[in-house]
């Protein structure tokens, strides 16, 4: 109970701190050239770049901010359920462990929407069937079904809104999770309804997102016509979720289980990110956003985590970044959720 309580005095004057930063009035634009410089002269183990337009800051903090402010507040008791004694390598990929299953490799694309809570959490839950299953299950976990159904997920079901990722595992044990993957993915019962939408500065022909005002959809307890499938028959469940928050329990879960879901708090010079260990140079907070864990290892001395972003694959990595590891840095590894599926 003291460890709890301590952590959520830490979380709260750590919020009044970026409370007070975000009044800074800074020099440029976040997202601007001369921004960018600022941030690749301080930063000493990543690269800033330009990913998006300056007239697309809202979209970019919308995407940024889907998970909720209080989210950390609401973290359950953290567990320890492996022995840190057991080797652990230097370097791990869910993609190169575990290659026959097709969800892990892919990188998905929130559009306009702060669904990345809905999308990380159900991105995560769907390698978790497959590994369980010796990869024979190439099962996709909705999450259209996630950020549109779950109502205590968020707040009454606007999920593009933002949501509680804790909430959403704790809803796969409880109420199931229907099949569905990607936007047009013939992946199941129900795929992503929100098409992918131009974030950033490569001017592919997707529609820009600020032209497309998307609104959480409603909530359908039915199966696409497409799919033929029946709502009830295409649930997947899950079993109690853990909470982790120390580094050698994290890679332990994900050598054993497969990709796991975390959060934390976003700054100004993130969405900036293209290549490196991200570590944040800036204080300015812009939301809470939402990523799945899938790897590790050390770059030049430093240690990251292998993340997938829910962003498509034009930003950082292909859609990836390497985020700096053991640190607990802007609670990532204190914001770890994951659970086995039932069987």
């Amino acid at each position: 109970m003291a460890q709890r309580t301590m952590k959520c005095l830490g979380i709260c004057i750590t919020l009044s701190v970026i409370a007070l930063s975000t009044a800074t009035i800074l020099d440029y634009h976040p997202l601007s050239e001369e921004r960018i410089a600022q941030i690749n002269e301080k930063a000493k183990t990543w690269k800033a770049g330009k990913n998006f337009e300056i007239e697309d800051w809202e979209t970019v903090k919308r995407m940024a901010n889907g998970v909720r402010p209080d989210a950390l507040l609401r973290r359950r008791h953290y567990s320890a359920p492996h022995d840190i004694s057991e080797e652990i390598p230097d370097t791990f990929d869910a993609r190169e462990q575990w290659p026959n299953c097709i969800s892990i490799p892919t990188v998905w694309d929130q559009s306009d929407c702060g669904s990345c809570w809905a999308i990380a959490t159900a991105a995560a839950m769907s390698d978790r069937v497959c590994i369980q299953s010796n990869q024979t299950k190439q099962t996709f976990v909705s999450a259209e079904d996630l950020n549109s159904c779950c109502v205590v997920c968020s707040d009454g079901g606007d999920g593009c809104g933002g949501g509680y990722p804790e909430e959403a595992w704790a809803y796969w044990q409880t109420h199931g999770i229907v099949t569905g993957g990607l936007y047009q993915g013939n992946q199941g019962c129900k795929d992503y309804t929100l098409a992918p939408c131009e974030h950033h500065v490569n001017y592919t022909t997707r529609p820009q997102c600020a032209d497309l005002n998307y609104v959480t959809p409603n909530c359908s307890r039915t199966c696409s016509e497409e799919s033929g499938l029946n709502y009830t028959e295409s649930k997947t469940y899950g079993q109690t979720p853990i909470f982790l928050a120390e580094e050698l329990q994290i890679q332990l879960e994900i050598l054993k289980n497969g990709p796991v879901q975390t959060s934390f708090f976003v700054m100004d010079d993130f969405p900036n990110y293209q290549s490196g260990v991200y570590e944040a140079t800036s204080i300015n907070w812009i939301g809470n956003h939402a990523m799945k864990i899938l790897g590790w290892g050390v770059e030049n001395g430093t240690k990251y985590w292998l993340i997938a972003n829910t962003w498509n694959t034009d930003w950082g990595l292909d859609g990836y970044i390497k985020y700096i590891r053991g640190t607990d840095h802007l609670y990532i590894e204190s914001s770890v959720v994951a659970a086995l599926p039932k069987a």
